[in-house]
């Protein structure tokens, strides 16, 4: 093993495995707690998120697992040392649970969550890095604002990175169903066995099936309107550079939203396309840093976990300088090789690892949205078993 082949990570106890980063979390475990968890701990150096879920009666029993499956998962991502306001001690976290109306409102929730934060902050900081092999990573991967290049410069140079943690031991989650649709054959050729070849079939199929009950097929469709002005023009086009982020090695696995992974190596988690919902379900599955390509520019980050961001072309890292970590757009003008922009982006992520940070945490980032069950998914997916 070679020196750039191991990191300095905080080491986590039980499965929960290593840490890049070191954050206590105020996670508001219904929206109308966001006000609170965003009191709590400006000021006090721990992070904390905001989000829009609302328990109601008609909740589908579906959709309150899935979102309770983010929400611990994100809570126990091995980014955090501690948490606040959400009841993980059953996973090996060590938490506290505020409930604001128990507390008698927003001064009684302030005045008992300021006093069980100190602790958490205090354990935190006595934490240390140590040494641990790259294998060790979970990186997500993920593209946004695609254009033309996206398929010939930034993925498939980020599938060149995602090889190289693949056979230091690492695992590499490509998602995004809706922009692998199309390509869905060629991964399946890649799949380990007959069973992970027909999950990946499965996720496709039962995406399609949500669309048609809406009346539209998908396949021969436009992409969106960003991506036509950036030069797409198929569904198929698109899937076909989307997939080439996760490089070129065995599919091992396919997982749910924001299901961690049991397999080391690469593996398909079933998220949608939206960048934000992507994110928090690869961070609730485990994913310690993250890769983003982008064509048309997106500054889209994470709360916990470093995204780093890749142009696939010099216009958007220019115009995004503030956004964008690494420049793919050098391949196409003779620069850089795929190949060795594949090793400046797995540098990178080793180097981020380590506690480099990103352009997105240095400016603050911390877009979180839960993915939600539409009624149609529940139906497709009733109906394929």
């Amino acid at each position: 093993m070679s020196a750039m082949d191991e990191v300095l990570l905080y080491r986590r106890p039980g499965a929960r495995g290593w840490g890049t980063r070191n954050h206590v979390l105020v996670l508001p475990l219904v929206a109308s707690a966001s006000g609170v968890a965003r009191a709590l701990a400006r000021g006090t150096g721990a992070t904390w998120v905001e989000h829009d879920y609302e328990p109601t009666p008609d909740d589908l029993p579906q959709n309150r697992e899935r979102i309770l499956r983010t929400l611990v998962g994100f809570a126990t991502n091995p980014t955090k040392r501690g948490a606040l306001l959400d009841p993980m001690r059953a996973a090996g976290q060590r938490a506290d649970l505020v409930a604001v109306a128990e507390a008698g409102g927003l001064r009684g929730a302030l005045e008992q969550g300021r006093a069980r934060l100190t602790p958490l902050l205090a354990h935190a900081a006595a934490s240390h890095r140590e040494r641990a092999p790259a294998g060790a990573l979970t990186l997500g991967t993920e593209c946004g604002g695609s254009d033309a290049l996206s398929g010939i410069t930034a993925n498939p140079a980020l599938g060149v990175a995602s090889d190289l943690l693949g056979d230091a031991g690492g695992t590499v989650i490509l998602a995004e169903t809706t922009e692998l649709i199309g390509a869905e054959h060629l991964l399946a050729r890649r799949a380990v066995t007959p069973a992970v070849a027909g999950d990946i079939y499965r996720i496709i199929h039962r995406y399609e099936a949500v669309v048609r009950a809406h009346g539209e097929d998908i396949r021969g469709a436009n992409p969106a309107t960003g991506n036509i002005e950036g030069g797409l023009t198929t569904i198929e086009e698109k899937s076909l550079g989307a997939a080439k982020k996760g490089g070129t090695r065995t599919i091992r696995e396919v997982v749910e939203y924001a299901v961690r992974p049991a397999a080391r190596g690469l593996v398909i988690m079933d998220t949608p396309g939206n960048d934000i919902e992507q994110m928090v379900g690869m961070v609730a599955g485990g994913a310690q840093v993250a890769a983003f390509t982008t064509g048309r520019g997106t500054p889209t980050g994470c709360p916990i976990v470093p995204v780093i961001k890749i142009a696939t072309n010099s216009h958007t890292a220019t115009r995004m300088q503030d956004n964008i970590d690494l420049n793919a757009g050098l391949i196409l003008e003779g620069l850089e090789t795929l190949e060795t922009m594949g090793r400046r982006i797995y540098e990178a992520v080793l180097a981020v690892a380590q506690g480099e940070l990103t352009k997105a945490e240095r400016l603050g980032h911390r877009e979180f949205s839960i993915s939600r069950y539409p009624f149609a998914v529940l139906d497709a997916a009733a109906a394929s078993r």
